[in-house]
This record gives structure tokens, C-alpha cells and sequence, in this order.
């Protein structure tokens, strides 16, 4: 299935049918008076997070939702009926934004979650209604109230556990295929990750879902490339797995790019708990490695961790490091 995390669409609730002008008209009997009904209550609009949907790919073919008008009234004071509400299904993690695609006026972040977007129009009266006293032979009736019309964007952000970063060609979806049963496309060449994936790890008595999103490049919290605009994927997570390719000349350097653009970027992403993974050490030799990684905690101040996903070496201890902020999660949740 092809991966969509956003989406302009239009919505509209239903009419409220017009009420009805009639009068009784029966044999023997000589003043029937007003038996119009009134208009049946139009359609309202819900929205509703479902876990069987990781994609915002239907809302590509399907822009325009209009829930239905309630019928009209009729005589013998029958009340129209009312439509039948209009429920979109979104997934889990989609954010509803106003037009201007910055005001975020739902957040829906629990499977079975629902909300009432728009409300149907109110039927209209019918001149049963309109009888009193001193008019007991109203004609008026009324038409029924209109529904609400918006235009929306749909935001997909991904409910993961943790996020995986790193310039192009850092090794993320190799580690993800290793690690996870996903299937992300892998070749030796940047860009090869054109949308997020998701894969489930296990480690030990602990299981967390990783999200792996396009690289990063200088300038990305400004629009250059391709990872601004899933940088949001990874703003739910516990916890960052920054990838870092250890084969190229200034590994250091890469590393703060990415952490500028974190910083850049806002959403709380620089803040969060990181763990950084020096890869592709097998291509390198342990002992060259270990050198690189001596001079990258000295350069930056943090110690990283030095993998191999091609060859299996240190993926253990690292994920074991994830699943230790994935447990404190829950705890603080708890």
C-alpha cells in the first residue's frame, strides 16, 4: 500500500429537510386543520481513529465528503427522518488541521476515539407546529437549517516507540530489516527511503515499534529534501536512534548536522532521549572503529555505540539501550 501522511479534504454536513404545509382532509370531518410535520435533522460528521488503517492514501482519490440532507415532512404529521451520519475513518496518530494546514484542531491518538466534526442542520417546522389559539390554520412552514461546510488537511504522524534518524545512506533501513520483519527498499545510493516505515522489534521481554523516515540533509527543517515534512513521524517517540555512518571522513560533523536540525525544527525532538549508533563497522575493521569512535566522543561529548547491521554486532546491546527508554515510557504513563 502506498504511504500518504497528508491530505486535503472537504466536508459537509447534511441539510435539515424542509417541514411541511398540509391540512387534514377527511370526509365528515369539517375542520381537519394543519397536519404538516416537520423536516428530518441532516446528517453530522464524525471523524474516528482506527488501528487497521497506517495511511492517508484513500484520501487521495476521495476529497469531497457530504453527509445527507433529513428528508422533508409530510402530511398527517409525519416527521421526515433524520440521515444517517457520516463517519470518516482516519488512523491512529492523524492530527485534523485547519485550512491554513498550521492550526491543529484535533489530535486523534487512540484507536476507537471519536468526534463530532460537524453538526447536521435542524429540520425545518411544518405548520402543525405554527398552531395556536389564534391561528389555527397557520400556512407557514419553514425550510431546514443548513448544514457546515470546512475544508481540512489530514496530518498522519506516526505513533511509534522509537524514532530512527541519520543523514542519507546512514544504514537506517538496513538496521530496520535486520532488527524488524519490515521490508524497506535498500540500495547503495542517498534517498533510497522515500517514506516512512514502521517495524516491530523484540528485545528481551519487551517489544517497541521503530519508525524509520526519509534521511536528513543541512536544511531540512527548512524544506530541503525529503525528511521535513516526516520529521513529525518521529515527534511521538520515547526515545531517537541517530545512525551514523562511521566510514566517512568527519562522522562527527554528520552527527551535528543532524542534531542542528532537530534543534531547528522545534517539536521537542532535540530534547528527547537519543541513542547514537555509529554503523556499517564491518566495513571498516574493528580496530579503525573503535578509533573513530574514540575521536567522536571527543569531538561531540557523547560515547556512541558501534554496530555492524550486516553483520549482527552489537544490535543486542543497542536495542536492549531503546528498550530501556520504551520501559521508562510506560512506567511514566503508568
Amino acid at each position: 500500500m502506498k504511504f500518504l501522511d497528508q491530505a486535503k479534504i472537504y466536508v459537509s454536513s447534511g441539510n435539515g429537510g424542509p417541514g411541511c404545509t398540509s391540512f387534514r382532509r377527511e370526509k365528515y370531518i369539517e375542520f381537519g386543520g394543519p397536519d404538516g410535520g416537520n423536516g428530518g435533522k441532516g446528517g453530522d460528521v464524525y471523524f474516528e481513529a482506527i488501528d487497521t488503517l497506517n495511511t492517508l492514501i484513500d484520501f487521495r482519490y476521495t476529497q469531497h465528503f457530504r453527509a445527507k440532507n433529513g428528508l422533508h415532512g409530510q402530511g398527517s404529521q409525519k416527521t421526515g427522518a433524520s440521515a444517517d451520519d457520516l463517519i470518516i475513518k482516519v488512523p491512529v496518530g492523524t492530527e485534523i488541521l485547519d485550512e491554513d494546514k498550521e492550526t491543529v484542531l484535533f489530535d486523534m491518538t487512540e484507536a476507537g476515539e471519536k468526534i463530532l466534526f460537524l453538526k447536521g442542520g435542524d429540520g425545518g417546522f411544518g405548520n402543525m407546529h405554527y398552531k395556536s389559539s389564534t391561528n389555527q390554520a397557520p400556512r407557514k412552514s419553514t425550510p431546514g437549517w443548513p448544514g457546515d461546510e470546512r475544508a481540512v488537511w489530514l496530518r498522519l504522524k506516526l505513533i511509534a516507540d522509537v524514532g530512527l534518524l541519520g543523514l542519507p545512506n546512514a544504514g537506517k533501513s538496513t538496521f530496520l530489516s535486520v532488527v524488524t520483519a519490515a521490508k524497506p527498499k535498500i540500495a547503495d545510493y542517498p534517498f533510497t527511503t522515500l517514506h516512512p516505515n514502521l517495524g516491530v522489534v523484540r528485545s528481551g521481554e519487551t517489544e517497541f515499534v521503530i519508525a524509520d523516515i526519509p534521511g536528513l540533509i543541512e536544511g531540512a527543517h527548512e524544506g530541503h529534501g525529503l525528511g521535513d515534512r516526516f520529521l513529525g513521524h518521529v515527534e511521538r517517540t520515547s526515545a531517537l536512534l541517530h545512525l551514523v555512518d562511521v566510514t566517512q571522513d568527519a562522522p562527527w560533523d554528520a552527527y551535528k548536522t543532524i542534531r542542528n536540525e532537530l534543534k531547528e525544527y522545534g517539536g521537542g525532538l532535540y530534547d528527547k532521549a537519543e541513542v547514537v549508533a555509529l554503523t556499517k563497522a564491518d566495513a571498516l575493521g574493528e580496530e579503525l572503529s573503535q578509533d573513530q569512535a574514540k575521536t567522536f566522543e571527543e569531538k561531540t561529548g557523547v560515547k556512541p555505540k558501534v554496530i555492524s547491521s550486516i553483520a549482527g554486532k552489537n544490535l543486542e546491546n543497542l536495542l536492549h539501550a531503546l528498550s530501556g527508554y520504551v520501559n521508562k515510557s510506560d512506567d511514566d504513563v503508568e
